[in-house]
């Protein structure tokens, strides 16, 4: 008896987006405690240090934590299932908790620059430097650990929400990096205008970032088309069949971890309507396997002025 996960494929393309949510929870859940643990971590580093530079991380990852509890409930609300007032599903949750996220980040930079220009004006010595250095590297390690997980979560659901979430851990990890080097600095060659320069160096940084995200999600919510290297793999797909003798109006918009595509199929008009439906269910069926999560319509159309076509047989909408 053959294995029904070989002789339809499609069947399991449920049971893969329920693992996908299964990770997308899980990613979220992972975020939110991360930050939760690095916040009291740097809040007592910053106590005991007094480091401007300490202050951007302790505020970067209280940020973190509001980013990654409005993502939890984003992709919570992304996965509710399309109903009778929402045909194409709740996925802009997503995009639009990503947008939220860059607002977020970018008040923080705001809030660190101020803070930053408020110590190089008015310079003070650097304590416990090397309580402030541990604590960063067990910080570095912890969001190490968070961006490998989603990574892994985002090579298998293309979320936009945990992208972004991504995005601004990743700033920190370069961002912890310079809080260290301004605690060795600061603490080995006494140079207190190092630590507020290195706030301000991290600030732009995180505004890049901010700028990244908020750009991506925008793009998203305008509906904007998949990458040319996407359509043009699905138009290979279809062209693929021998059957199929055209492709035009592409059109495909992702909507958080969903994607949607459509486009229309010429066919010789002397092709029988079974046969033409068949073939376009098999494109449809390959397009869904190529780009996981996808909801594919393919229109039919009839060509007219075509040489003759091959007869028909069983084998007509198989690859050679």
């Amino acid at each position: 008896m053959s294995d029904p996960a070989v002789t339809d494929p499609v069947k399991n393309l449920g049971r893969g987006h329920s693992k996908q949510q299964k990770l997308l929870r899980y990613a979220t859940y992972a975020s939110a405690t991360t930050a939760g643990i690095l916040i009291a971590t740097k809040l007592g580093a910053w106590v005991l240090t007094d480091s401007v530079a300490m202050l951007s991380s302790l505020i970067d990852s209280m940020l973190d934590l509001v980013a990654s509890l409005i993502t939890l409930l984003a992709v919570r609300h992304a996965m509710v299932p399309a109903d009778s007032e929402h045909r194409f599903g709740h996925g802009k949750a997503e995009p639009l908790a990503a947008l939220a996220q860059s607002g977020f980040i970018a008040g923080s930079a705001l809030l660190l620059l101020v803070e930053a220009i408020d110590r190089l004006l008015t310079p003070q010595p650097i304590q416990a430097t090397n309580i402030g250095i541990a604590v960063m590297v067990f910080s570095i390690f912890a969001t190490l650990a968070l961006v490998t997980f989603q990574r892994f979560v985002i090579a298998r659901s293309s979320s936009v929400a945990v992208t972004a979430d991504s995005a601004h851990y990743k700033a920190d990890l370069y961002a912890n990096l310079g809080v260290i080097a301004a605690l060795v600095i600061s603490g080995s060659f006494d140079v207190p205008l190092v630590d507020p320069l290195f706030g301000i160096a991290i600030a732009a940084f995180i505004a890049y970032g901010a700028w990244q995200v908020g750009s991506e999600s925008f793009q998203m919510l305008m509906d904007h088309e998949l990458p040319e290297a996407d359509r043009e793999r699905i138009r290979a797909i279809a062209l693929s069949y021998p059957d199929v003798l055209g492709v035009h109006d592409l059109r495909s918009r992702k909507s958080g971890p969903d994607t949607f595509i459509q486009m229309h199929l010429d066919f010789n008009a002397h092709l029988s309507l079974n046969r033409a439906h068949t073939t376009a269910d098999a494109v449809e069926k390959e397009v869904m396997l190529a780009f996981p999560g996808a909801e594919v319509f393919v229109h039919q159309d009839p060509v007219l002025s075509l040489p003759d076509h091959p007869p028909e047989t069983e084998s007509g909408t198989k690859k050679p």
